[in-house]
Order: structure tokens, then C-alpha cells, then sequence
């Protein structure tokens, strides 16, 4: 579609997005009513909001519109299926400036709809206004089927720490676009387009989580989210995390340790849990450390030290990449 924002105006906005979109059986009223309805089966939502601001979080000289949908609905998800709930529906806030091509918008609902598809969810409503600058702002909602949720707040001394997905990919990623490249390709696309495993989060409270995030801030600051809550001391074996020989080869390119993307790189959306030590994990996970009993040191050690390097997200810090 032709044209800007402004010239088609909210409205016709709003028609040309929902148009784009899909539904799924949970469902019941979707977009063009006051407000959407959603099956909750087990009678509990699970409920998750980001918001995603141009040059904070985004670049469209890095990303599509596209990539930004994809991601902007993946971060949601994870934490939905971080909580053990399966992701049932997503609703969009989104500000645009009236001179945006039409096609913007209309390719990030696209995003956002496909990333939906693969978690099992589709986008039930939401609202547009103008603005001076794009502000993608999502809220997620997931069904625990009857389970309970795993929180931040259940590890205990003698679990196990496992990790399914990718660590380190996307600040790698973020790395090589940040000098100007455009490869490799693969740690690029896991910058602008996340791929949390979904899955992982029903199954690890099926397998008898006891603990349970997904990895946005980087695996130390997140492991640190469920040390604090629980009350307890995690430590990481670096040895036993895989990292991929491109990985080696983009940190010696730009002159950083790889362990250091891993360990404090955020947005690859990695599910991590904790799980009792006698519990039969798929292949999928990772064992990649151990719950202790608190101590002086401090809640996330490596290798039973403390990790010195700078690293993980801060909203109102910096990003150490």
C-alpha cells in the first residue's frame, strides 16, 4: 500500500493492520469490537507488557519493520512461556508519526503475526496514535492449562541450572552491526529477530521446574532475578557452555572474550530453570551449573568466582555488548 500513516488516517490504519491478520481457537471476539475476548480456560491469565522506542531499542537501519514485529512479539511471549503458560493472544500499542510510508506498520503487524504463529497466539486488538517518533508497546497473555506458574522464587540448594536456546547470539549479533557489517548472517538475524523456545517453558514445569526465566537481560543479571528471589547462590560453569566457533571467530575480529556475550549478552530469549537434581532432562537442556546455599559472595558466581566484567541490560544504564 502506497501512501503515509497520515494519509490514510487511523481508521483506515487500523483496517489495513487487522486485515493482515489471523486467528486462532481461543479466540472468541477479535479485533473491531471495544474490547477482545479471550478463552481462559484454566480461569487464570498469565499477563506480560513490553515497549519497544525507535533508537532505544530499534533501529530501521538495522531492522525491518518486519524484524521489529517478530521481535517485539517474541520478547512477550518468552516471558509468558518463562512462566510455564502457553501464549495465547497479543495486543498492540502502537505510535507512528503521520509522514510513516504505510508499509511500515503494515509490515511490523506482519512480524507480529507470524512470531504469534509460531508460538501458537495471534493478536486480538489494540490502538494507534500519532506521535514523533515509533513506539511499539505489547502485551502478551498465556494459559497455564492448569499448572502452576514456575516463578523467580522456587530454587533451592542442590537444584540443577539448565538452559535451552541460543546464549551470546544476539549481543554478538548486535556487535557486528554496531561496526558497520552485516555478517554473519545468522548472529545478525538472532539481533533482529529472536527465536525463543516456546515450548520449553510448558515442558520445563512439566519436568518439575523449580525455577524459572527467560534470558532478556543477559544469563548473569537473569540468574541473578532468581538467586534474589529465592534466596539463594548460583554458580555457572563456563566449561560447560558450547560456544560456536563463528562466535570465537566475531569476538577475536572485535576484541572480546565470547564468554562475555554469553554470560551478559540479553534479548536471545533463552529459557533458564532450575530443576531438582534428580530430574531426567531432555537433550535440549543444557546443565550449565548448580543452586548453593547463599553465602557472602554474591548470588551469581562463575566458576565459584565472582564476575568482574561489566554486562547485562539496564533500561536506564548501558548495554555492555
Amino acid at each position: 500500500m502506497k501512501g503515509t500513516v497520515g494519509e490514510l488516517g487511523e481508521f483506515g490504519l487500523i483496517r489495513e493492520l487487522t486485515s493482515r491478520l489471523t486467528t486462532t481457537p481461543a479466540v472468541r471476539v477479535g479485533p473491531g469490537d471495544d474490547a477482545a475476548v479471550v478463552a481462559a480456560p484454566d480461569r487464570r491469565v498469565v499477563a506480560s507488557t513490553d515497549i519497544l522506542l525507535e533508537g532505544r531499542h530499534f533501529r530501521r537501519d538495522w531492522s525491518t519493520a518486519y524484524d521489529v514485529g517478530r521481535k517485539a512479539a517474541a520478547q512477550n511471549l518468552a516471558d509468558i512461556a518463562a512462566m510455564g503458560a502457553v501464549p495465547t493472544a497479543l495486543l498492540l500499542g502502537l505510535v507512528v508519526p503521520a509522514e510513516l510510508p504505510v508499509t511500515w506498520p503494515s509490515e511490523l503487524m506482519d512480524g507480529l503475526r507470524d512470531e504469534c504463529q509460531v508460538a501458537g497466539a495471534s493478536v486480538v486488538g489494540g490502538d494507534v496514535v500519532r506521535g514523533d517518533t515509533i513506539m511499539v508497546s505489547i502485551t502478551a497473555l498465556g494459559d497455564l492449562r492448569n499448572q502452576e506458574p514456575v516463578t523467580r522464587a522456587g530454587a533451592q540448594p542442590g537444584d540443577l541450572v539448565a538452559v535451552t536456546g541460543w546464549l551470546g547470539w544476539s549481543a554478538a549479533g548486535y556487535a557486528v552491526l554496531s561496526r558497520g557489517f552485516r555478517s554473519p548472517r545468522a548472529f545478525v538475524e538472532a539481533h533482529r529477530r529472536p527465536e525463543p523456545p516456546y515450548h520449553a517453558g510448558p515442558a520445563a514445569a512439566a519436568l518439575g521446574a523449580t525455577a524459572m526465566c527467560d534470558v532478556s537481560d543477559g544469563l548473569i543479571a537473569d540468574l541473578g532475578h532468581i538467586a534474589e528471589a529465592s534466596k539463594v547462590r548460583i554458580d555457572i560453569r563456563s566449561g560447560a557452555i558450547d560456544i560456536p566457533t563463528q562466535m570465537n571467530d566475531i569476538g577475536q575480529a572485535v576484541g572480546v572474550d565470547p564468554m562475555q556475550w554469553v554470560l551478559t549478552g540479553g534479548e536471545d530469549h533463552a529459557i533458564v530453570a532450575t530443576f531438582p537434581p534428580d530430574a531426567k532432562l531432555p537433550a535440549r537442556w543444557k546443565v550449565i551449573g548448580e543452586v548453593l546455599n547463599p553465602s557472602a559472595l554474591p548470588q551469581v558466581t562463575v566458576d565459584g568466582a565472582p564476575w568482574t566484567s561489566k554486562g547485562g541490560w539496564d533500561h536506564f544504564g548501558d548495554m555492555e555488548s
